[in-house]
C-alpha cells in the first residue's frame, strides 16, 4: 500500500460545508495532524467520525513533526493533514510539511474545502478575475509600512487576514497610504450565523468596523487605477522639449521613459522616427 499525505479542507465556520469526502478521508487516517487536538477531535465528533490518532502540529511544533509525519506516509499509512479552519498551509501550519514531503518523492494529495480567501473575494463585488493574497500584515516595523506601500500601487485586488483587535488600525493605514476612496469589502464571520459583508471607501471603513469587532476578518481591498497611458505624440513632445533644452539623445530617453513610466525601447522608436522625419 502506498502511503498519502492528504490535505483535508475543514469548515470556516459552518459544520454542513465538510464535505462527504473530506469526512471519509478523516475516518479512514491512521493519524491527523492538526493545530489543535481539542478543536479537530470536537469536528470528528460532530461530523460523526471514530477517534483517530491526534499529531498537535502548529507553528511551533510543524518542523519537529515533519519526520514522524514522512514516516508515516512512508511505512504506507495515510496521514490527513488539517488547519483550525479552511485550507492547510494558507496562514496556516504544512507548508513546510507538504515541502518535505515533496522533496522526498512521497504522494500528496488535496480534498479541497472551504477558503476564506475566495469566500471573501467574491462576496467583496470587487475585480476577482485577477488577486494577489498578502494573508496577516506584520503587526509593526517596516516590514508591515513596505507591505502596505506595495498596496498603493498593486492593480490587482487584494485579499488579506486580519485579527479583530487590529482590523481598526489596518484599515486606518490603508486609507492613508491608498486613499480614503479606494473601496473596500470587509467579510466578518464568514459562513456563520452572523455573517456580515459591508463595501464603501476605506474612508468609512473604520467607523463600520468600530461597532463591529467580533469574530474573523477578511479585508478585501480594491486594486490601484492603471496610470492613463502616454500617447506616441506626448512622448514625442516631451522628446522634443528635452533635446531643445540642450539634453543629449541617450539622456533624453532616459528622461522621458522614467517620467512617463513607459518601456525605454519605445521612446528609442520615437526617437529615431523623429530623427528620420
Amino acid at each position: 500500500m502506498t502511503g498519502r499525505l492528504v490535505l483535508v479542507g475543514t469548515p470556516i465556520g459552518n459544520l454542513g460545508d465538510l464535505t462527504p469526502r473530506a469526512i471519509e478521508t478523516l475516518a479512514n487516517a491512521s493519524l491527523i495532524a492538526c493545530e489543535d487536538t481539542r478543536r479537530t477531535g470536537r469536528l470528528l465528533q460532530l461530523a460523526g467520525i471514530d477517534k483517530r490518532p491526534l499529531l498537535t502540529v502548529n507553528e511551533h511544533t510543524e518542523f519537529d513533526a515533519i519526520e514522524r509525519v514522512l514516516g508515516e506516509v512512508a511505512s504506507g499509512s495515510t496521514v490527513a493533514l488539517v488547519s483550525d479552519a479552511g485550507m492547510p498551509g494558507v496562514s496556516d501550519p504544512g507548508e513546510r510539511l507538504v515541502a518535505a514531503a515533496a522533496e522526498q518523492g512521497l504522494v500528496v494529495e488535496v480534498v479541497p474545502g472551504p477558503s476564506a480567501v475566495l469566500a471573501g473575494l467574491v462576496l467583496s463585488g470587487l475585480p476577482a478575475q485577477r488577486f494577489c493574497f498578502e494573508g496577516f500584515l506584520p503587526r509593526k516595523g517596516a516590514e508591515r509600512g513596505q507591505r502596505i506601500a506595495a498596496l498603493v500601487d498593486e492593480p490587482r485586488t487584494t485579499v488579506l487576514f486580519e485579527a479583530p483587535h487590529r482590523v481598526e488600525r489596518t484599515l486606518a493605514d490603508l486609507a492613508e497610504a491608498c486613499g480614503g476612496q479606494r473601496r473596500v469589502a470587509i467579510a466578518r464571520e464568514l459562513t456563520k450565523m452572523h455573517e456580515q459583508v459591508w463595501r464603501g471607501p476605506l474612508a468609512d471603513a473604520v467607523d463600520w468596523v468600530a461597532d463591529h469587532t467580533m469574530g474573523e476578518f477578511v479585508l478585501i481591498v480594491e486594486g490601484a487605477e492603471p496610470a492613463d497611458e502616454a500617447t506616441d505624440q506626448e512622448l514625442t513632445d516631451a522628446l522634443g522639449e528635452q533635446l531643445d533644452a540642450g539634453a543629449t539623445g541617450r539622456d533624453a530617453v532616459d528622461a522621458v521613459s522614467q517620467f512617463f513610466g513607459v518601456n525605454r525601447n519605445r521612446v528609442y522608436e520615437l526617437m529615431l522616427a523623429r530623427r528620420e522625419a
